[in-house]
């Protein structure tokens, strides 16, 4: 085991966390038999068969779940190291690694941008996922903190809720009810519903305001993503439950409206979320710092939008 590089367990882990050689490839940016070959190797100089491989698929042997315990231990050993190392510079130079789920992909940029203008030469990472893949990436210490709508609750995490987070119903601009108030319930129970995709954070308050008022909703499509449930409802296709952080321009731009249906707005929370056991190096309390501060007032832009001049409007509706 002594002859095994640091690359190879990169390759191997990237490989088992996925089981599949072409994901481990694109994630890495080396091609298919770079990833065969480095894997060939270790199983030749570990004595292991780490993979069964059984027709277009790969599945963990025995062997290959044992060291792949011990290449995320050691991986994460060398991250720690690194990190340290850096912390030794001081915020200058450091890097911050921030997954967050994808709704909040819509004010994560923007954050970053502004948190960039007075930390410039700290570096930073961003990855976008479903909730399930961003706490995963927690529990396994690739990315330093997560923003999500809720931690997780079998992990020994530090979870810090720094801004609200509402929900609301959602229609096309020409739609019947856009503009009329009074709205309840049973005005809208019959109308088709767009939703998220089972797990999501969306999907999951939605079910609960549902379930509360002991309302079946009249769901006719599910889409893995807020951009698409939200050109469904531009189209006329239904209505749908969103984060009001998604609806920014299709609101500015009057091509959606939120419906005034009594009781139906929904409040939650957003967290920072990191590792109890992550140790913050400069950079990360840094950034830690800066969203605790500049997020509330930014989000609630963002869900306050102001309309755009016709001008403006008719431009940003034909990107």
């Amino acid at each position: 085991m002594k002859n095994i590089t640091i690359r190879q367990l990169q390759i191997f882990s990237a490989a088992a966390t996925h089981l599949s050689f072409a994901r481990a490839a694109e994630e890495l940016h080396l091609t298919h038999a770079a990833i065969s070959l480095q894997i060939k190797q270790l199983e030749e100089v570990s004595n292991s068969v780490l993979f069964d491989r059984i027709g277009k698929r790969v599945y963990l042997t025995d062997a290959g779940e044992v060291l792949l315990d011990h290449a995320r231990q050691i991986l994460r050993l060398l991250k720690d190291a690194d990190e340290s190392l850096m912390a030794l510079k001081g915020l200058k130079g450091g890097r911050v690694s921030i997954a967050v789920t994808s709704t909040a992909e819509y004010f994560a940029p923007g954050l970053l941008a502004e948190f960039r203008k007075t930390h410039p030469d700290v570096r930073v990472r961003l990855l976008v996922d479903n909730r399930e893949e961003v706490t995963r990436l927690l529990e396994a210490n690739e990315v330093d903190m997560a923003i999500m709508g809720r931690p997780p609750a079998d992990m020994d995490a530090e979870a810090v809720n720094f801004a609200p987070h509402p929900f609301v119903i959602v229609c096309c601009a020409d739609h019947p009810l856009a503009g009329r108030s009074g709205l309840t319930i049973s005005d809208i129970i019959d109308e088709p519903m767009i939703v998220r995709e089972a797990g999501s954070g969306t999907r999951s308050a939605m079910e609960e305001f549902f379930r509360l008022r002991a309302i079946e909703p009249n769901i006719v499509m599910e889409m893995g993503s807020n951009e698409a449930i939200k050109q469904a409802v531009v189209a006329g296709l239904g209505i749908s439950f969103l984060s009001q952080h998604t609806l920014g321009l299709e609101l500015s731009i009057g091509h959606l409206a939120v419906l005034q249906v009594e009781g139906a707005s929904v409040m939650r929370r957003w967290f920072m979320v990191r590792h109890k056991g992550k140790r913050l190096t400069p950079a990360l309390a840094a950034f830690w710092d800066f969203v605790l501060e500049f997020a509330p007032d930014y989000l609630e832009k963002l869900a306050h939008p102001e309309p755009m001049k016709a001008e403006k409007a008719s431009s940003a509706g034909n990107r």
